[in-house]
Order: structure tokens, then sequence, then C-alpha cells
């Protein structure tokens, strides 16, 4: 058992193994079935019926150790399954943790079921690092709210069933933010896809007057900046998680290729300046995993340093998975860079995640800050 696997008990390791298991063998042929850019609905029904769903039907929600188990196991073999996960787990949270009675009987039991798409609507065009910026407005209507803007850059947009939109219902920078559960089907929802370098489906959100009841606000009015950052506390340690797993997927093909490759008389897996490489990234990625649950186990028992650790465990975790894909595309060479090739995919795919749930940079800004509290 690798070392950095230390914090996990006999059952998380048990987890591990068989999310690990079922990305293999059942969630990548129907991840290779989807048409790139959209929702994979089989994808995200069947990740249902083999693995415990980040929210449950009754609202209960899986430890962020959980978490991080299974979207590292997934993460090594289908990148795609693993998106979904997390994109159910974003967009339903907000709803189990802070909706009334209505919206969640309306949305939990589908969302634990596989049948409808959550998304996690934060991010507009000028409220991207800065979420406190955010100008989309919500006006009382009677018992209900009107909202209008734009949101963009929104992972199951435009497809998503369900949406957690947060709006502003009043000046103030935080607390004048309010969180909403919207039906994807809502009248004078709109959206467009966007096509960035990954495959996985991201739109954008326009927002004219749509209506939504008072009983679908989200943990009360003026309280929505709150919720996206317990939201993000929860589930960013496991982005870290995500990373280490791409990490591990670039670091076995490596090994593999410089055990097999033959060059200068022997095989690359004699050569120092390739072994030493890969001797560096696998010290890094233990070192990423430890990070990781140490964060995971803070948020589970309450640690006053949750923020700090996530942010630490998230910064290294994914600035890791960049440097062991890009080592490992450099000991295959320029097979690697060949479309469809796994690290080809895993380059673009890993990139991603020293950007979304808050920059690198804003991880360094939240970790200073606490030093200099």
């Amino acid at each position: 058992m690798n070392p950095s696997y230390a914090l996990l008990d006999e059952r998380l390791r048990s987890l591990y193994n068989d999310a690990l298991n079922a990305a293999r063998d059942v969630l990548q042929p129907i991840a290779s079935q989807g048409v790139p850019g959209k929702v994979n609905r089989e994808l995200v029904h069947a990740l249902a019926g083999v693995l415990p769903g980040p929210v449950a039907a009754d609202g209960g929600a899986l430890p962020a150790l959980d978490l991080c188990v299974i979207r590292e196991a997934l993460a090594r073999h289908c990148t795609d399954a693993e998106n979904a996960f997390a994109l159910q787990g974003l967009g339903g949270y907000p709803i189990a943790c802070g909706g009334g009675d209505a919206v969640r009987e309306r949305w939990l039991a589908p969302l634990a079921r596989g049948d409808a798409v959550a998304a996690f609507a934060l991010t507009e065009p000028e409220a991207g690092s800065d979420a406190a910026a955010l100008a989309l407005a919500a006006e009382t209507d009677g018992d209900a709210f009107m909202l209008s803007g734009i949101k963009t850059y929104i992972s199951n947009a435009p497809e998503a069933d369900v949406y957690t939109v947060f709006a502003r219902t009043a000046p103030d920078r935080t607390a004048g933010i309010t969180a909403f559960a919207v039906a994807g089907d809502a009248a004078g929802l709109r959206g467009e896809s966007l096509h960035l370098a990954g495959d996985h489906p991201i739109g954008t959100l326009h927002l004219d007057g749509v209506r939504v009841p008072g009983t679908w606000v989200l943990d009360g009015v003026g309280n929505g900046f709150a919720l996206a950052m317990q939201t993000l506390d929860r589930f960013r340690p496991s982005v870290g998680a995500a990373a280490v797993g791409m990490a591990e997927a670039a670091l076995e093909r490596a090994v593999a290729h410089a055990r097999s490759r033959s060059a200068f008389g022997g095989t690359l897996a004699r050569l120092q300046g390739i072994t030493h490489q890969l001797a560096d990234v696998a010290t890094d990625v233990a070192a990423a995993r430890l990070l990781v649950h140490a964060a995971a186990i803070a948020h589970d028992t309450g640690d006053p340093a949750t923020s700090q650790a996530s942010a630490m465990a998230k910064l290294f975790a994914t600035e890791t998975a960049s440097r062991a894909v890009d080592v490992a595309i450099q000991v295959h060479g320029a097979r690697a860079l060949e479309r469809g090739h796994l690290l080809q995919h895993l380059s673009s795919v890993s990139r991603g995640t020293r950007i979304y749930e808050g920059a690198s940079e804003v991880q360094r800004e939240i970790i200073a800050r606490r030093l200099f509290r």
C-alpha cells in the first residue's frame, strides 16, 4: 500500500477500489459513447447505480474524505465520470443543505437516482475569482423573485435540469447575495454551449425575468455568498483529489513507457535523466494526496483551519498534476501529442483544475491571509 494512503481506513480503501473498478469496467465504456461537450445522461445515471452519490435523496451528503477517495479513483480511469460526479454534488449540495421542503422534495431524489442533472451557477462575465462582484439581479415580485442577468462558464449548462443560481438581492457585496434553485425549463431561461479545450459540457446562461418562487430560495435571503463558500469548502479538497488521480494516471503511463521504450542501447528506464524526473513526480503525487486527505479530514471534523488546508491541497495537487502530465508527455515524445492520446487528454483536463473553484492565485491569497491574520 502506498504510504500516502495511510490516513484511509479499510472502509475507505474498499470504497477507492470499488470506484476504481467501476470507472474502468463500467463507466469508461459509457463515457466513450458520449458526445464531447454534451451532458452524458446515461453516464450520470450509471454513476448513481454503482457508487454512493455526493448528495442522497434524504438530503444527506458524503463526507469530504469520501468525496476525495471517489474522485481520485474515477479520475484515474474516467475523467468524464469524475466530472459528472463532481457536478452533481456542486449543484445538488446547496439544495440539500439550504433548501426548504418544497425544493428538496422536487429535486433531491431525481438527482440521487441520476435522473436529473444539476449545475452550480456562480460565475459571471465580470465576476470570476471575485465571486462577490456578481451582478445578476433578483428583484422581489410578490412572494417570488424575478432573476435577470448572465451566468457564464457554467458546467452542465445549458442542459442541466436544475441550477443553483446566485443572484444579487441587495447592494452589499456579500450580504446582498442570495441563492436560488432554478429549473432548467423555467420561462425566460436560455443558454448556449461554450467550446473549451476540455470535452466536458459548459455554457452560458441568459436569465430574462425568470420567476422563482420564494420557497425555492436556498438558505434564506442574503445568505447566498456564505452558502457558495460552504459548498466550495466542501468540494475544494476533492478537486485536488481529482488532480491526484490524473497525475497518478500520467505517472503510470510514463513508467510503463519508460520500461518498454528502447533507446541508446537499452530502455528509457535505464536513463537517470528520465527516472529521477519520475521519482520527483511520484513524491509530489504522494505529498499531494496526503494534503488532500488532511484537508478533507479537517472539513469533516470542523477544524477552523479548513479553508487554509483546502487551499493548500487544491493548490499543490493541481499544480502537481500539471507537472506530472508535462513530464509524462516529455518522456513519451511526440506520440503523446497525438489527438486522442491519454496524455493529450489529461493535459487539457488537468489544466482546468488550476482555474475552476478558485484559481491557484486565489488559493495562495487564502493561504497568505491566514498566515498574516
